[in-house]
């Protein structure tokens, strides 16, 4: 019994030992398993380092190589530069050696015409000396053959000049004695023509038509619109005329009225760059382009105040102010005339102690009536006058705006005042259209009098044509000659032509002695 107990033991022990054997066996072989996958795991992340590395390098080879033909590309582009620098510099270089020496042979030049002119001018005295005495010797014998001394012959002469000339002194003293009886007015004359000195304003342009640049002709065609629809409503939107003719990438817009061709402009524009030309969009731009045109108009008033110092003035007269910005009268501007009106009449205030922001005022309000006349029945001086009572204006700077015209008798030295402003503005030559075309035919017609007679080479109307330099031939003009020269060009042209004050003929004799030294 004993001994199968043990034997029992001995089994059991031999089995659990077999159990623990095979069991170890298991798990180390998955255990091996295990080491060899990841194993092998590792030796292809391992290959595939290599390959990006492999990769990696022949790229930096590749780069490398980039780089050295790039170097080698720059280094020779930079041996160009240098060498075209330098031959550059070796140009200035002889550029300047050769100015160098051009100058200083200039220098030498200029110092031998030096001693050459002291030479000749030695020569001139000389020959005076010669001349004065051979002018006496001259006078000499014709007191012989005259039997007349000097003092005779220069009474004889005399009282000769003096028949032939009692005429046109008669008239000199005569146009003398006028013009002292008018001192005052001579006076006011001056005055007025150093205020209008003292400012400078640009000419005169007159234009009805404005054009707009397109970016292609193709354009054209979508402004027309199908059976010029567009061209219909956009004309019809801002009342103006559109030309579209042959110029290659343009067209003209063409109205009386500058306030609706600016806004036609710039709804063309808007229409233009934005591409959809229909007439509902046309209406949309247009309206905001008078919203825009409103604006400009109210911020051209507020400069205009600004720069003649006007305050307080409501946004409603400054938009009626800035309105004349675009009205005309002969081509000139109605709002840079009164502009300029109002800084001639403030230096005239000035210089004769009147009150100098009346008259500014009133030159800037003095055709404000032109704003609304095309809208508002009667005329501009009428319309101005209701303007500045409506907006509370100082009855002063109305009765300016009112008598401007004399339509009422001027009743202030201010409203004298800014009538004489509104005369030199639009006056003044090149101010309006019509006046600067009369003023150059006026010039023409003096020179063309002047060159009418026997004698005369050049002649030239300066000073506004308050003058007439006439150059004669010396030879066949002499001394006694060219004072009847003057005198016969004053008369003809007091016959012949209409011209405001005095006309000078100033009549110039000049002989020219040349001499060469070789």
């Amino acid at each position: 019994m004993e001994n199968t107990i043990v034997y029992l033991i001995i089994g059991a022990a031999f089995l659990l030992g077999l159990l623990v054997g095979w069991f170890t066996f298991s798990k180390g072989k998955k255990i091996s398993t295990a080491l060899q996958t990841e194993i092998s795991a590792k030796e292809s992340k391992l290959k595939e380092i290599d390959l990006k590395l492999s990769q990696a390098q022949s790229s930096a080879r590749a780069v490398e190589a980039e780089a050295r033909a790039n170097a080698k590309e720059i280094i020779s582009e930079a041996k160009i530069a240098a060498n075209e620098l330098t031959n550059k510099i070796q140009k200035e270089q002889a550029r300047l050696e050769e100015k160098e020496r051009s100058i200083d042979e200039k220098a030498k030049s200029i110092e031998r015409d030096r001693v050459n002119l002291d030479n000749k001018q030695k020569e001139v005295e000389e020959l005076k000396t010669e001349l004065a005495e051979g002018a006496a010797k001259h006078r000499s014998a014709l007191e012989q053959v005259s039997k007349l001394s000097e003092e005779e012959a220069k009474a004889q002469l005399s009282k000769e000049l003096e028949n032939e000339y009692a005429g046109f002194f008669a008239k000199q003293v005569k146009a003398l004695r006028e013009k002292m009886e008018v001192g005052v007015e001579e006076e006011a004359k001056d005055l007025l023509a150093q205020a209008m000195q003292r400012y400078a304003s640009e000419t005169a342009t007159e234009s009805t038509s404005t054009i707009v640049q397109l970016p292609s002709d193709d354009v054209k065609g979508k402004i027309i619109g199908k059976e010029g629809r567009n061209i219909t409503a956009f004309e019809q939107a801002t009342g103006v005329d559109i030309i579209i003719d042959d110029t290659p990438g343009a067209i003209i817009i063409s109205g009386y009225d500058l306030a609706r061709r600016y806004v036609a402009k710039l709804a063309m524009e808007k229409l233009v760059k934005d591409g959809r030309i229909q007439p509902a969009r046309i209406e949309e731009i247009v309206t905001k382009m008078k919203e825009e045109v409103g604006k400009m108009m109210l911020e051209f008033g507020r400069r205009a105040c600004e720069e003649l110092n006007i305050p307080n003035y409501p946004q409603d007269l400054l938009k009626i102010i800035g309105r004349l910005r675009f009205r005309t009268s002969y081509g000139q501007n109605i709002l840079k005339h009164s502009v300029e009106m109002a800084h001639i009449g403030r230096m005239l205030a000035e210089e004769i102690g009147a009150d100098k922001q009346i008259v500014v005022e009133g030159c800037l309000l003095h055709d404000v009536g032109k704003a609304l006349d095309h809208e508002v029945p009667g005329t501009h001086v009428e319309i101005g006058v209701e303007i500045c009572n409506r907006f509370k204006v100082r009855p002063e700077v109305v009765h300016c705006v009112a008598a401007h015209h004399e339509d009422i008798p001027m009743a202030s030295p201010e409203a004298f005042i800014v009538a004489a402003a509104d005369a030199i503005s639009g006056a003044r030559p090149g101010a309006r259209r019509e006046s600067i075309e009369s003023y150059f035919k006026r010039l023409k017609e003096l020179e063309e009098v002047a060159k009418s007679f026997a004698g005369v080479s050049r002649a030239f109307a300066i000073s506004a044509g308050r003058e007439v330099r006439v150059y004669v031939d010396t030879v066949k003009i002499d001394d006694l000659a060219q004072e009847k020269l003057a005198k016969d060009i004053a008369e003809k042209i007091e016959k012949e032509l209409t011209y405001p004050g005095v006309i000078k003929v100033n009549v110039i004799r000049e002989r020219r002695i040349e001499g060469m030294a070789k």
